[in-house]
């Protein structure tokens, strides 16, 4: 297995990087909300970063599950990262094209180490500051030779609803929802047909751009622990995120593992699951109906 990478890095070192690294693989992960109507693929296909792969999480899922992008197997996380060229020893580097310098790259960033690859990078700052600072882009796709990657998933850094239901009791772990805050309090609507806003009784709020600079580039680490001081969450006490599809919740795993606190979990059914199954009772919200 590749050793232990540093979780972010700038695009002047991933600029230098490609010219004398060894085995590297550099992932456009870019996943947008439908209500925004951008074909994150297509984008790609248009101008990425030289030499990047696409990595869909819309097909690196469950596709049995009716929830989003949930995690696959092992199998087929290794199956389809094989065939991108990546194994054990190759260091990934994820970026997407969100304009806030990071959206769901994160997730990707996550899915690695929770599958046992922890080579894996972010691209601070995104393609966004890739193209700010006048570095190449391309339309040109290079095909890597399918190898051998295996998979071997961390299932304490998962929680299912279950478990998330019995904490509402025990009191085991912190449970951080990373959508933003008039989702969480109720008043703004899901991006989601079906679903209503609201939170999960004692959860707490801590939106994924809080973690990002106006540049789009993640907070120094001093400013990521006052930040999760200032929200009441206790870096040295267990912490469970989740968003409404546990894309941006990955956001505050990253911000965490800066800090210091590396064994997050995430809830990957997230809200959209939650909202679902539970009983109104443990539906917080708000502005209850204002939606419907």
């Amino acid at each position: 297995m590749a050793l232990q990478a540093r979780a972010l890095v700038t695009s002047k070192w991933l600029a230098q990087a490609v010219q004398v690294q060894g085995k590297m693989r550099i992932l456009d992960t870019s996943w947008y909300l439908p209500k925004l109507r951008r074909n994150a693929k297509s984008e790609f296909k248009k101008r990425h970063i030289p030499g990047a792969a696409f990595f869909d999480i819309d097909q690196c899922c469950d596709k049995t599950s009716p929830l989003d992008h949930m995690l696959p197997t092992e199998k087929i996380f290794a199956d389809y990262v094989g065939h991108l060229g990546i194994d054990g020893d190759t260091h990934v580097v994820v970026y997407d094209g969100s304009e806030f310098g990071a959206f769901s790259a994160p997730r990707v960033w996550w899915m690695f180490r929770v599958f046992g690859h922890s080579a894996v990078s972010l691209l601070n700052g995104g393609l966004r500051n890739w193209e700010l600072e006048g570095r190449p882009l391309t339309d040109q796709h290079v095909r890597q030779t399918a190898t051998e990657f295996k998979a071997s998933l961390n299932r304490s850094w998962i929680k299912n609803y279950e478990d998330i239901l019995d904490n509402l009791d025990t009191q085991k772990f912190q449970v951080v929802d990373a959508r933003p805050t008039g989702r969480f309090r109720g008043l703004d609507p899901e991006p989601r047909d079906n679903t209503e806003p609201g939170h999960i009784p004692g959860s707490i709020s801590v939106p994924f751009h809080s973690f990002l600079s106006s540049s789009g580039h993640f907070l120094p680490k001093e400013q990521l622990q006052g930040l999760f001081c200032r929200a009441g969450v206790d870096l040295s006490r267990p912490i469970c995120v989740l968003c409404g599809s546990a894309v941006t919740a990955c956001h505050v795993t990253l911000a965490a593992h800066e800090c210091g606190h590396p064994g997050v979990s995430v809830y990957d059914g997230g809200w959209s699951e939650w909202y679902t199954r539970a009983v109104p009772e443990h539906v917080i919200s708000e502005g209850r109906g204002k939606h419907l």
